[in-house]
């Protein structure tokens, strides 16, 4: 059983909202869908709780999360890479 493969795990770019909480950062996540009848692009948002163990993310920062077993009640997410820091 250890050469079992291990399924991919979601990956997502988000910015950091919020980063108040303890090793915790709150991630809006945008992403484009297209309307079914009228065929435009809309841009829906998601914000994810995600655990940042070093608290070395700011508001404003371009990070790479990773999803994870659950953490806590709201935590299903891991900063995996801070892709940009915010000026």
């Amino acid at each position: 059983m250890a050469d079992r493969e291990i399924g991919k795990r979601r990956q997502l770019v988000g910015t950091v909202l919020s980063n108040k909480s303890d090793k915790t950062v709150t991630v809006k996540v945008d992403r484009y869908v297209i309307h079914s009848v009228y065929k435009k692009y809309m841009r829906r948002r998601a914000k994810y709780a995600a655990h940042d163990s070093q608290n070395s993310c700011g508001v404003g920062d371009r990070v790479l999360i990773t999803e994870s077993r659950p953490l806590s009640r709201r935590k299903r997410w891991r900063v995996s890479q801070i892709i940009e820091k915010a000026v």
